[in-house]
């Protein structure tokens, strides 16, 4: 350990500056990255072989002294290989996808949250970045209004992911992220550009205002073209809310977001910043899924799974279950700006045989003023279309449930329902949609059950990963009565 991984590691760190990731005239240094490679792999491999040794001592007939010394090197270790892991595959990755082996081109989707989409929202402005040697040049930018209709999904889309969300995932590039796995938005998304702009993209990032605001802590404000003045504290509300209320024409809307996205580009570029806030800020928005990413590269993309970017669907472990609980725009409409969201998960073993009973309940709030038909504009309400009356939202919800749950049951404030069961990449899925005027509030109950694989091992109240909103979502704890569960 001390050899291996301790020391290694110490070099590194006493190498590599904070400020080393600032850029300088627009470029990132990458060789210092380059350098620390074998240093870092070499100390990630011992730290989770040391693990993997430390797990398999047998403490079963150990003093308690010994067995709390060795769960605490279990717990220590876990910690520093989750850390240190994270760190090889960012070593690993920035210098090639930074083009320190020559350019690349990467896409670039700025989500709208507050036209909810499962993995955050619509993917309402584009752009196209290009990386070479560490700089980073904004190329072009587009519209989802500069992409047409396509006659049939782009690529092929999988049966399940066609039957849960429809062929309009891969028509229409606002709806390339109905699925909540961001690998297949982004491919379709890939081949939309494509075919609309000739250029084959090596990878796409995604981003939402939420995330930028954590971007914007690190550069401080920024001022548009317009003359309205970014901050950490107003970007949220001036580009999902008074945006709408300023400008009636959807291109007036786009420039203006256009505008927002160079700015603050051009602001982080130029390496003014303070590079501790901007890795926080990117290691937050990570955290809260409100930045994904995807290389076309095999290699790459598998160093990038089983992260936050990569935008998956939640796996499960033993002792661990995960559900997935993701939320579709219904209404055509920016109203989920105004949606309120709570997530709360419970668990109990109320069987003879041993499985778990989990209970999951989504409870949606619209926090829209009462008189919101009239005074927000249509743009917003989305005037009635879909069959939503102006002012309400309507909401699609799926629930995806961990390794070999099962559906059991389902309550609406209280009252029985039957819900749409489905499965996607072996996971089952239930869905259902809801509508709500202003001031309304509603919460759906449903039951399921575990496996007895999982419940053997000891299971945990389960986690839970969901759709990234304008206001973040509410989880907690549950209780369950065993007696009354849907109650």
């Amino acid at each position: 350990m001390a050899d291996d991984a301790v020391v290694p590691v110490a070099e590194v760190a006493s190498t590599v500056d904070v400020e080393s990731f600032k850029p300088v005239d627009g470029a990132l240094d990458l060789q210092p990255l380059v350098d620390a490679q074998p240093a870092v792999d070499r100390a990630a491999d011992t730290l989770t072989s040391q693990l993997e040794v430390a797990q398999a001592i047998d403490t079963s007939g150990t003093v308690s002294q010994v067995t709390d010394a060795v769960d605490q090197l279990v717990d220590v270790l876990g910690g520093a290989s989750a850390q240190v892991d994270v760190v090889a595959r960012a070593v690993d990755l920035a210098p090639g996808m930074l083009g320190a082996d020559g350019p690349r081109d990467y896409l670039v989707l700025f989500q709208n949250n507050a036209e909810l989409r499962a993995t955050g929202g619509i993917p309402g402005a584009v752009a196209l970045l290009r990386v070479e040697g560490g700089k980073i040049s904004l190329v072009q930018q587009a519209s989802s209004g500069d992409f047409p209709r396509a006659d049939a999904p782009v690529l092929p889309l999988p049966v399940e992911t066609q039957g849960l969300y429809g062929a309009i995932t891969g028509q229409y590039i606002q709806d390339v992220n109905l699925t909540p796995q961001f690998p297949l938005s982004a491919q379709l998304a890939r081949e939309m550009w494509k075919q609309q702009f000739g250029t084959e993209v090596d990878g796409v990032l995604s981003i939402d205002p939420v995330a930028l605001s954590y971007l914007l802590t690190a550069t401080g404000p920024v001022t548009l073209p317009t003359g309205d003045v970014l901050t950490s504290d107003n970007v949220v509300s001036t580009l999902l809310s008074t945006a709408y209320s300023r400008y009636s024409d959807p291109t007036q809307q786009d420039d203006f977001f256009a505008g927002a996205a160079a700015t603050v580009f051009s602001s982080i570029s130029s390496g003014d910043l303070d590079a501790s806030a901007l890795l926080a800020g990117l290691a937050r928005a990570g955290e809260e899924r409100r930045l994904y990413l995807w290389s076309a590269d095999d290699t790459e993309q598998s160093r990038i799974a089983e992260t936050t970017l990569a935008g998956e669907l939640p796996t499960s472990t033993a002792d661990r279950p995960t559900f997935g609980v993701y939320f579709n725009d219904g209404t055509a409409s920016k109203m989920d700006y105004y949606l309120g969201i709570k997530i709360s998960i419970g668990q109990a073993v109320c069987r003879q045989d041993g499985r778990p009973s989990w209970i999951v309940d989504v409870t949606l709030t619209n926090n829209a003023p009462a008189d919101a038909a009239t005074s927000l504009p249509e743009y917003v309400t989305g005037g009635g279309q879909l069959g939503t009356p102006a002012g309400d939202i309507s909401t699609n919800v799926s629930i995806y449930a961990p390794n070999a749950g099962v559906f059991v049951a389902a309550a609406e404030d209280g009252a029985e329902v039957g819900l749409q069961t489905a499965s996607d990449s072996g996971l089952s899925v239930t869905q259902y949609q809801k509508s709500l005027s202003p001031g309304q509030s509603s919460t759906m109950r449903v039951e399921f059950l575990g496996g007895d694989t999982v419940a053997k091992a000891g299971v945990s109240i389960p986690g839970i990963e969901s759709t990234p909103t304008v206001h973040g979502t509410e989880t907690q704890s549950l209780k369950i009565n065993c007696e009354s569960r849907l109650s």
